[in-house]
C-alpha cells in the first residue's frame, strides 16, 4: 500500500509499467494515475526494477557545438572558467619577483634544551605553553623555557605565533605561487 491511500493492485502496477516504458516521469504517472505520489512512483518502479525505457520516436539530440577556445588577451590576466570539480584547484600563479630574504638575529638558540620541556601538569604561569609533539603520545610535551610578560609563548615562540600581517600575506602569497 503506498503512503498517499491507494493501494498497488495488479491493474495499477501494470499500468504503472505500461507508463513507464511510455517514457512518462515520475510525476506525470502520478498524475495520471491519481491517488499516488511522485515518491511512491519512483519507489514502486525500483522495487520492480524497471530501469529501462523504452526509446522515444524524437529525433535524436543533436551534439551542440563545441566553442572554440581563444587566446587569452594577456597569459597573466586570463582566468579559465571554473566548473565542477576543478572549483578547487590550485590555480598555479607565475611566481613573485624575488625579494631578498631579511636577515633575523636570534637572541637565543633555536633548539629548546631537552630539560626546559614540561608536561602538562609541570606547566607554570611563567613557562611557554607551545605545544612540541604529538598530543595523542606520551612524548608529548610544552616547550616550558620562559615566557614573555602578558604572553603565553618564548621569545622564540612568539615569533613564530605573532607575524607581522605584511609578514603572514607575502608567506601566503608565496605559498599560493608555487602550489
Amino acid at each position: 500500500m503506498s503512503d498517499a491511500g491507494l493501494p498497488w493492485t495488479e491493474e495499477r502496477v501494470e499500468l504503472l509499467k505500461k507508463l513507464w516504458a511510455d517514457g512518462l516521469s515520475a510525476s506525470q504517472i502520478a498524475g495520471q494515475m491519481g491517488g499516488v505520489t511522485r515518491n511512491a512512483v519512483i519507489g514502486k518502479v525500483h522495487r520492480l526494477g524497471l530501469s529501462g525505457r523504452a526509446k522515444t520516436n524524437a529525433a535524436p539530440a543533436q551534439p551542440r557545438p563545441r566553442k572554440v577556445a581563444r587566446a587569452p588577451s594577456h597569459p597573466l590576466t586570463h582566468r579559465p572558467a571554473v566548473h565542477g570539480n576543478t572549483a578547487l584547484a590550485a590555480h598555479l600563479r607565475a611566481a613573485p619577483e624575488a625579494e631578498p630574504e631579511p636577515e633575523i638575529a636570534f637572541d637565543e638558540d633555536v633548539v629548546i634544551p631537552m630539560s626546559e620541556r614540561v608536561t602538562i601538569m609541570e606547566l607554570r604561569d611563567s613557562m611557554c605553553r607551545w605545544p612540541m609533539g604529538d598530543p595523542t603520545t606520551p612524548e608529548f610535551r610544552f616547550c616550558g623555557a620562559k615566557a614573555l610578560t602578558s604572553l603565553p609563548y618564548c621569545v622564540h615562540h612568539s615569533r613564530i605565533a605573532y607575524q607581522p600581517v605584511a609578514e603572514r600575506r607575502r608567506d601566503r602569497d608565496r605559498r599560493v605561487a608555487y602550489r
